[in-house]
């Protein structure tokens, strides 16, 4: 197609394929990150432009420049300065840029007839039909009942919540939920923010829960840990699977699903028991201590090996190793994973995770867990970006679910309440939510019953299928970005600036599609600005240069953290660590299942002979299901069979499935065939797919059909008093159909 200029054969020089052959053993990540070819730059031609921009591949949306020849993209390079890919950029940062270029990319606003087809229409009709309809329910139903899920990204931060806070309604949720909202939640409540940074690079004991690197990829971080591999740090990776990063591993614990808990809870037995927690941290910084070590004696390495299937002398060795290490010790944080919105355990599991690092005492010490400060942006002139009035109603599922993360919020409870007539309204930007946040079954229902559903796409998702209008948004290399905020020991800015002209005239950047809806819907009084200035005005308030932010693509804010070892003051209402919780404490008559102090939570479901627990993840090469309609990903996928679902091999012989074979995989849900993979290199209790495959949209005819949608076979259920869907809490069998 005319402007394909990034090839598959330029995305091998550029990483992409070297990464997605490290799945199938061909290539080693190391091979990947000692190679030159992902951070070469050519010496620029005459007549070829040079932008300053972030990737949109995924949530890390690492620094890049973008190289535009006679108006087309060229190539991509990762900006040296910037924090997150320190001039590499991985696989999906190749390939989603081909976006651009795709045919399957939405030229126009659409609306949904009856018989669900959809036609082409103006903005002006979208903009007015979708007004008066909004203006309506509001009248009827108030605020409450209309809703938005966001891809949390800069526009989608800002425009999102701007907007759904103007029609007066708190409900805003976002991605971020069905990633990390259990992890999230259960953090806070500890320590008092959302999350730390493991301290890898100068770590002696480093132990991931679930966590690949080198799947869930950011490059500076899998190089990191490349580094201190090759320097001789013990690195320790708990994970059913053997994933991509455990190449760096000193030790591969192969876990049963859904019980770290259980493994942290004799960790932290043995640190007590043994006297090697931080004494001074844990009476000067915490409070709750002496109500939780009584109740460890109980969760003995022994007591844990029954339930993880891990030996209790691998236990006590790891936690003694732990121990030993102090503050150089540290349990990596993690994101999705084991414990980010997985199992009916996950925000306890996040819990025990600061627990452990709390009795090592190793918060704001090299080598432990960085709680570094994250700067804000400064106040804007409001006489041009005025504030929202302030919002009493309280956010739906808040009430459900209190220990929720509260700027997450439950992205499920939109659809849940949807069927039971309260949400009347929802707008999606960039969210897939019926295929990536719960059973596609209760959300069509719960989207059929609203009377209003908006997405705002580049690409018609399943999601987008079933709304009644879709907005067509121009690619992410076609406008001008929100700058983002880099939290770590070095503050930072970073920008994306518009590298391309809009190829189909009738997309718009997202910022003008909510400038239009503000309009028509009777607020426009808050979105008299342009993005530019906007983005003028941030970087301004950060006493930073626009030029320079726009020639560098990202600047440093302020001095760099330097306080390392000295004392924490955490943002919990103590100002300590808190082993047991104050909040929890609070609302003990709210409570389905948790206490103040961190307790055994088990699995809910947990399988039988003949049936195996379903767990799913990331491949280097896609982010959830927007990178399977990218033509050059897909090609990758399907010339290595990256699709197949993971079987234990010992299972497999005695289901007489072998290699290649193609399965049928059922629970009382859903059941689809697949090819299976036959490896040593999985827990023998469970499954393991990838979570990006089984589309269902005709409209992206790359991944239509293909492979096996891991959603369908999760049940519509919630995390009891936290509201994450449970997604690894899924029960299925397989058998053998076909050599």
């Amino acid at each position: 197609m005319q402007g394909r200029l990034i090839s598959r054969r330029s995305m091998i020089a550029g990483s992409a394929a070297a990464v997605a052959l490290m799945s199938t053993g061909v290539l080693s990540m190391q091979d990947w990150l000692t190679s030159k070819a992902h951070a070469e730059e050519a010496s620029k031609p005459s007549g070829e432009e040079v932008f300053a921009s972030t990737c949109n591949a995924c949530s890390s949306k690492c620094g890049m420049f973008v190289h535009v020849r006679d108006g087309k993209l060229w190539k991509l390079v990762g900006n040296k300065d910037h924090p997150y890919s320190k001039g590499m950029l991985c696989p999906r940062g190749h390939g989603s840029a081909q976006i651009v270029y795709s045919e399957d990319r939405l030229t126009s606003p659409m609306k949904r007839n009856e018989d669900g087809s959809f036609s082409a229409i103006s903005w002006d009709q979208a903009y007015k039909e979708i007004g008066d309809k909004l203006k309506g329910i509001v009248a009827k139903s108030g605020p409450e009942s209309v809703s938005i899920i966001t891809d949390p990204r800069p526009i989608g931060q800002y425009y999102s919540q701007r907007f759904i806070n103007a029609l007066g309604s708190p409900n805003y949720y976002t991605h971020n939920a069905t990633c990390n909202g259990s992890l999230a939640a259960g953090y806070t409540v500890t320590f008092g923010t959302n999350n730390f940074s493991a301290d890898v690079s100068n770590a002696k004991v480093v132990v991931f829960l679930g966590r690949s690197y080198a799947d869930g990829i950011r490059p500076s971080a899998a190089k990191n840990l490349a580094d201190a591999a090759e320097k001789g740090t013990k690195i320790v990776i708990v994970d059913p699977r053997y994933n991509n990063s455990a190449v760096f591993a000193s030790q591969w614990i192969p876990i049963n699903p859904g019980t770290d808990l259980a493994l942290l809870l004799a960790i932290s037995h043995v640190l007590v028991k043994e006297k090697l927690y931080d004494k001074d941290f844990v009476t000067t910084n915490s409070i709750g201590f002496d109500e939780w070590a009584p109740e460890l004696e109980q969760y003995t390495p022994k007591w844990a090996a029954e339930i993880t299937g891990i030996d209790a002398k691998v236990i006590e060795t790891l936690a003694k190793d732990l121990g030993t290490a102090g503050h150089a010790g540290v349990i990596e944080q993690s994101w999705r994973a084991a414990f980010g919105c997985q199992h009916q355990n996950s925000y306890e599991t996040a819990r025990c995770v600061a627990a452990v690092n709390a009795l090592l005492g190793n918060y704001n010490h090299k080598g432990g867990a960085g709680l570094y400060p994250t700067a804000k942006l400064g106040k804007l002139d409001e006489t041009k970006f005025p504030k929202i009035p302030e919002i009493t109603i309280k956010k739906v599922g808040l009430a459900e679910y209190p220990l929720q993360s509260s700027g997450q919020g439950i992205v499920n409870i939109v659809a849940a309440k949807a069927k039971e007539g309260k949400m009347k309204a929802a707008f999606f930007y960039h969210s897939n939510a019926i295929k990536c946040y719960g059973n596609p079954k209760d959300w069509q229902e719960g989207m059929e019953a609203m009377d209003l559903t908006v997405c705002i796409d580049v690409q018609m998702s399943e999601t987008a299928q079933l709304c009644d209008y879709v907005l067509a948004e121009c690619s992410y290399l076609e406008r001008l970005e929100l700058p983002q905020i880099l939290g770590g020991k070095q503050n930072m800015m970073d920008g994306r600036f518009k590298a391309l002209e809009i190829m189909h005239p009738d997309t718009l950047p997202g910022d003008e599609i909510f400038v239009g809806l503000a309009k028509a819907s009777g607020i426009g009084e808050y979105f008299n600005f342009t993005i530019d200035e906007l983005v003028k005005a941030q970087v301004k308030s950060m006493e930073l240069d626009i030029d320079e932010l726009a020639k560098k693509g990202v600047l440093k804010i302020g001095e760099a953290w330097d306080k390392a070892g000295e004392p924490v003051t955490f943002a919990t209402p103590s100002t300590k660590f808190e082993f047991a919780a104050s909040k929890i404490a609070g609302m003990m008559d709210k409570m389905v299942m948790h206490k103040p102090t961190i307790a055994w939570i088990p699995p809910k479901v947990t399988p039988k002979e003949g049936e195996f627990r379903l767990i799913g993840g990331k491949q280097s090469i896609h982010s959830h299901t927007m990178t399977t309609s990218i033509e050059a990903l897909m090609n990758i996928t399907k010339e290595y069979n990256l699709e197949r679902i993971w079987i234990p091999a010992a299972k497999a012989k005695e289901l007489g499935i072998s290699e290649g074979d193609t399965v049928e995989v059922s629970n009382e849900l859903y059941s689809g065939k697949v090819k299976a993979h036959v490896t040593e290199r999985l827990n023998p209790t469970c499954v393991w797919i990838p979570t990006h495959y089984g589309g269902s949209s005709s409209y992206l005819k790359q991944g239509y059909q293909f492979g096996i949608p891991h959603m369908e076979f999760v049940p519509f259920d919630f995390e009891p008093d936290v509201g994450p869907p449970m997604t690894h809490e899924v029960i299925v069998t397989v058998k053998k159909v076909s050599a």
